[in-house]
Order: structure tokens, then C-alpha cells, then sequence
């Protein structure tokens, strides 16, 4: 069973969080309306390794309203090569206290809910239900496609990241009419391991995107390439687009006839 535990941090003066976000307002489609929209969201994140840290660390510079990160464990030395939360001092603590604690120095104005568990099927609807958007940037299938399950029953936009060796992948689905991560993966990949090759920056650059994603679907920037699944090869540096169908008989989103 799941436990969590608020940071709460007194708000910075008016003045330093209008500096802080000073430069980003001046982003096109998203300005002041765009950041007090993002200060009102909160964001899973599961999980705060190399992929779900980078994002969770360009939430909270942006300024995400609260973070709730999910990732059981302590952090261990073949983490550090990809894991930007965590530092060395840190060998042999829960992971999501050595996050809570580098996202706080970074941005005290986020509030960080921390989760001292994996995401499964049994918390996976409790933890969703209460998010305005979920990144899955878990290691396991399974526990991405309980996300995606429990984001499809409540409706909320999921952003799902992804790397293996020197390949990355990226998928949003923001609204009922886009196709689930159940409809590219039915079921969890048997050949799918635990461990896998990584090299730091790449898991570190699908994060900085999956980051981009979550913030334009949560302030209404011009929307992402929802309903698309986004492959970088980063072996020629190359980026393609491939346009997914809803599967008809999808057992998470499954409709009668395509959409």
C-alpha cells in the first residue's frame, strides 16, 4: 500500500515569481494566462529515474502548481548515470525523498507529493483520479499500461516517454477521441526487461519532450502531436511522426467502429 507525504513551502513574494517565470511568458501561446493555468495543475510522474526526473525537474522550473512523484526504492550508484534528482550523497535513500529535496532547492514555490511506491493496477485509478495530467515514464509495461488504463477511465491526458539503447519514443493522448498506449501495446511486451542499455542523455532529452507535451496540453498551448507516436533514432539523429489508429476492440478505449 502506497503512502504519501506533502512539501509544503511559503510562496515567494509576487515580484520573484514574476521574475522567475519572466522569460517563458514571452513564449508564444502561453503568457500570464498560460501560467497561472500550469500553477492550478498538478502532475503525476511516475517514475523520477532518468526519464520521469528530467521531466519532473523542467515541471517544477516552469512552475507546475504540485508534483506528485511516484518511484519506490533507494537510489543505488548504477542510477546516478541518468538520474538527475539524485545525487552520490544520497547512495542508499528513498529515491522520491532525494527528488522531493533537489526539486524544493530548485522551486520552492511547487509543492511535491511524494509516493514511496511503484505505480500497479490496485493504486494506479486513486493516484490518477486526483492529477490534471499523468506522465508514464516507467521501466515496466505493466505498470505504464496501468496508467494508461486508469487515465483512460478518467479522462485524464496522459504523456507516455519512453527510450531503450539509443531509440526514444513519445505519445500523448490528450482527449477520448485520440487512440491509448493499449492500442499500440495490448498487453505487456514479454521480451520487455527490467534492465535495459541507457545512456543518460538520452533518457534526459525524451524527458525535456515529454516535458514540452505536458505543459502545452496543461496551459492550451497549441496542441501537441496528440495521437501520434514520435520515434528519434538518435544513432543518425533522425525524428519521425507515425499516426496511430484507436484499435477497434481495444480492451482499455475499444469503440464499435474506427474513429
Amino acid at each position: 500500500m502506497s503512502t504519501a507525504r506533502n512539501t509544503r513551502v511559503e510562496p515567494e513574494t509576487k515580484p520573484a515569481a514574476e521574475d522567475r517565470y519572466a522569460w517563458q511568458q514571452d513564449v508564444t501561446g502561453f503568457g500570464a494566462e498560460g501560467q497561472a493555468r500550469l500553477r492550478e495543475a498538478t502532475v503525476l510522474v511516475s517514475r523520477a529515474g532518468g526519464v520521469g526526473g528530467t521531466v519532473a525537474v523542467y515541471l517544477a522550473a516552469a512552475g507546475v502548481g504540485r508534483l506528485v512523484l511516484a518511484h519506490a526504492g533507494p537510489l543505488r550508484l548504477d542510477d546516478l548515470n541518468r538520474q538527475i534528482l539524485m545525487t552520490t550523497a544520497g547512495l542508499g535513500s528513498p529515491r522520491v525523498d532525494i527528488a522531493e529535496q533537489t526539486l524544493a532547492s530548485l522551486n520552492p514555490e511547487v509543492a511535491v507529493e511524494t509516493v514511496p511506491a511503484n505505480i500497479d493496477a490496485e493504486n494506479a485509478a486513486a493516484l490518477v483520479d486526483r492529477c490534471d495530467l499523468v506522465v508514464s515514464a516507467a521501466p515496466l509495461f505493466s505498470e505504464r499500461l496501468a496508467m494508461n488504463a486508469a487515465a483512460v477511465a478518467s479522462g485524464t491526458p496522459l504523456v507516455d516517454a519512453a527510450m531503450y539503447d539509443m531509440e526514444a519514443r513519445l505519445f500523448v493522448r490528450e482527449t477520448a477521441s485520440d487512440p491509448c498506449l493499449a492500442c499500440l501495446y495490448p498487453a505487456d511486451p514479454p521480451q520487455w526487461k527490467r534492465r535495459f542499455p541507457v545512456l543518460g542523455a538520452v533518457s534526459g532529452t525524451i524527458g525535456a519532450m515529454a516535458a514540452v507535451a505536458a505543459i502545452q496540453v496543461l496551459t492550451g498551448m497549441p496542441r501537441p502531436a496528440a495521437g501520434r507516436l514520435t520515434h528519434l533514432d538518435f544513432t543518425t539523429l533522425t525524428l519521425r511522426q507515425v499516426a496511430i489508429a484507436k484499435r477497434v476492440g481495444c480492451c482499455v478505449c475499444g469503440t464499435a467502429r474506427p474513429v
